[in-house]
C-alpha cells in the first residue's frame, strides 16, 4: 500500500507519499481500507518531531479515518468484511490502509458518507470526553471554547447546544465567529480585540482549552464557582505560574488530558460513550461534521499548510 511518510522531522515537505508495507488485522483488530482521514494539530507536532506516535503505534500519521472493513482479525466481534466504519487511531489514518483495535471503530453515522465520517471520530472523542467524562457539563451551565472555529470547537459549540450549555468562543476573525454563531454559539468574542476573561466575568462553569499557559491566568479568572478548566493543547506555551489562591476561592479545578496515549480500554470506553450519546445527535441532526475541504491524501503536505496558518474553519480531510 501507499502511507504519507516521514522520513525526517521537518516542514510540511516532509510528507512524503511512498510504498510501506501492507499492515495486517492481528487479533481482536479490524483492517480497514480508508477512503478518508481526518488533519489534527497532533500531525503537524509529529511531522515536527514533537509527538510521537505510542509504543506499537503506526509511525504514519493520521489520528482518524473512515472507509471500508477489509478483514477482521480473531475476536473481533461482528463486523463484517465491506462494513462502512470510521475509526479513532493512534497513528496510520494517511494510509490507504490501517489496522485498529475493534473497541475504536465506529460505524459510519447514518446520512453521513465516510469521506464526511473522516472529520468525527477524534474531535468527537476529545468533545466527549473532556466536557462530560471528565468536567461534567450540565444543562444551562456556561462552556467556553477557545478555538471555536477548529474541529475540535466547532464540534464543541455544538455538543455544548445539544446539552443545553449557554456556549460562548473565542477565535481570532470576524469571519470564525460568524460561523460559531451559525453553529449555536451565544457569545462571541474576537481574541484579537477583547479580553475573554472580562466578557466572561467569572461565569464559566467549563473551559476547554487548547492554548495552555498563555492563557491559564485568564482562563482561571473566568471561571466561575465550582468551575472546570480542561487543558488539551499547549498552542500557548506549556508554563506558566498558577495562583492557587484564586482556585481555592472558587472551589474550582484544572485537568490537563490527551487521547492518543490512553490505554486501549480507556479508548474504548470513550467510543462506546460517543456511539451511546453523539452519533444520535448526528443522526438526528443536532450536530453537523463541519469540513472547511478536502484534499487528496497525496497533498497532505497542502493540508498542514493550511492548518499552521489557521485558514480553515472545521476540519481538512484527505481523500485516498
Amino acid at each position: 500500500m501507499h502511507a504519507i511518510t516521514i522520513a525526517e522531522p521537518g516542514g510540511p515537505e516532509a510528507l512524503v507519499w511512498a510504498e510501506v508495507a501492507d499492515p495486517v488485522a492481528g487479533p481482536g483488530e479490524i483492517l480497514i481500507d480508508v477512503a478518508a482521514a481526518g488533519v489534527n494539530r497532533a500531525d503537524v507536532l509529529q511531522r515536527q518531531g514533537l509527538y510521537d506516535p505510542p509504543p506499537g503505534a503506526s509511525p504514519y500519521p493520521g489520528l482518524e479515518c473512515a472507509g471500508r472493513v477489509a478483514a477482521v482479525g480473531d475476536g473481533a466481534g461482528d463486523w463484517r468484511v465491506g462494513d462502512e466504519v470510521c475509526a479513532l487511531l493512534a497513528g496510520g489514518g494517511y494510509a490507504e490502509r490501517v489496522a485498529v483495535p475493534v473497541g475504536q471503530v465506529l460505524p459510519v453515522p447514518a446520512g453521513l458518507d465516510p469521506l464526511t465520517a473522516a472529520a468525527l471520530p477524534e474531535v468527537a472523542c476529545t468533545v466527549w470526553s473532556n466536557i462530560v467524562m471528565s468536567a461534567g457539563l450540565r444543562s444551562g451551565e456556561t462552556l467556553l471554547v477557545h478555538g471555536g472555529g477548529s474541529g475540535i470547537g466547532t464540534m464543541a459549540v455544538q455538543i455544548g447546544k445539544a446539552l443545553g450549555a449557554r456556549v460562548a468562543v473565542t477565535a481570532g476573525s470576524a469571519e470564525k465567529l460568524a460561523r460559531c454563531r451559525e453553529l449555536g454559539a451565544d457569545v462571541l468574542i474576537n481574541y484579537r480585540e477583547q479580553d475573554f476573561a472580562e466578557e466572561l466575568a467569572g461565569s464559566a462553569d467549563v473551559i476547554l482549552d487548547i492554548v495552555g499557559a498563555r492563557y491559564l491566568a485568564r482562563n482561571v479568572r473566568a471561571l466561575a464557582q465550582g468551575g472546570r478548566l480542561v487543558v488539551i493543547g499547549l498552542q500557548g506555551g506549556a508554563r506558566a505560574e498558577l495562583d492557587l489562591r484564586k482556585l481555592l476561592a472558587k472551589r474550582a479545578s484544572v485537568m490537563a488530558t490527551s487521547l492518543r496515549a490512553r490505554p486501549p480500554a480507556e479508548k474504548a470506553a470513550i467510543v462506546a460513550a460517543v456511539r451511546e450519546h453523539v452519533w444520535p445527535m448526528l443522526a438526528d441532526g443536532r450536530l453537523r461534521p463541519v469540513v472547511d475541504r478536502h484534499l487528496p491524501m497525496r497533498e497532505a503536505a497542502e493540508a498542514h499548510r493550511v492548518m499552521e496558518a489557521s485558514d480553515h474553519t472545521g476540519k481538512i480531510v484527505l481523500l485516498t
